[in-house]
C-alpha cells in the first residue's frame, strides 16, 4: 500500500505510529485521488542524484554538500549542479503532488545565479505556485549554509497521464 493511505493524525515524533486507511487503489482515505505528498521526496535515485549527492530532507527540500568533483575551472560550485538541484527539487515538489497514473516533465526553467560558493552544504526549498491537470509552475531559492541566497529560479513543468508502450506494463 502507498503511504497515501496513512493517517496523517498521528505525527512524526509523537510516539505514535501511523495508523493505514485501506483505501482503493489510486485513492485517499476520503476516497480522493491519491497523492504521494506523504513519501518524503524520492526514495530511490538515478545516477545524476548518486553522483551529485542530493538528499531529501521532504519532497521540497534537497541538500547537496559541495565536494571538489563538483567545482568548475573557476574554483566555484559549477552551475550546472545547481542547475540540477533545482530540476530534481522541482520535480520532487511536484511529483509528490501527482496520482500514480500521473508524470511530469519539465518544460522551462529560468534560473538567477545570485552568489558564488565554493565549499559549503546548500540546500534547494521549493515551493508549487499553481498546478492544474496538464501544468504546474514552481519556484526555488538555493541557499548556502551560511544563510547565503545564491539562486532563484522558476520553472513549469507538463503534468500527463501515464502511456502504456513497450517500456510500461501495468499489474
Amino acid at each position: 500500500m502507498s503511504d497515501a493511505g496513512i493517517d496523517s493524525s498521528a505525527r512524526a515524533g509523537d510516539g505514535a505510529e501511523p495508523q493505514r486507511v485501506q483505501t482503493s487503489p489510486g485513492e485517499d482515505a476520503d476516497g480522493q485521488p491519491a497523492s504521494r505528498l506523504d513519501a518524503g521526496g524520492p526514495q530511490v535515485g538515478d545516477g545524476v542524484v548518486a553522483f551529485l549527492g542530493m538528499r531529501w530532507q521532504d519532497p521540497e527540500t534537497v541538500r547537496l554538500t559541495i565536494r571538489p568533483e563538483l567545482i568548475n575551472v573557476g574554483g566555484m560550485l559549477s552551475g550546472v549542479v545547481a542547475y540540477a538541484l533545482v530540476d530534481y527539487g522541482m520535480g520532487s515538489a511536484l511529483w509528490a503532488r501527482t496520482t500514480e497514473h500521473e508524470h511530469v516533465a519539465t518544460i522551462n526553467i529560468a534560473i538567477n545565479y545570485v552568489q558564488a560558493a565554493s565549499r559549503g552544504e546548500i540546500v534547494c526549498r521549493t515551493s508549487l505556485d499553481r498546478r492544474n491537470r496538464g501544468s504546474a509552475v514552481l519556484r526555488s531559492e538555493v541557499h548556502h549554509e551560511d544563510g547565503r541566497l545564491l539562486v532563484t529560479a522558476i520553472g513549469s513543468y507538463a503534468i500527463f497521464g501515464a502511456r502504456v508502450g513497450p517500456h510500461h506494463t501495468w499489474p
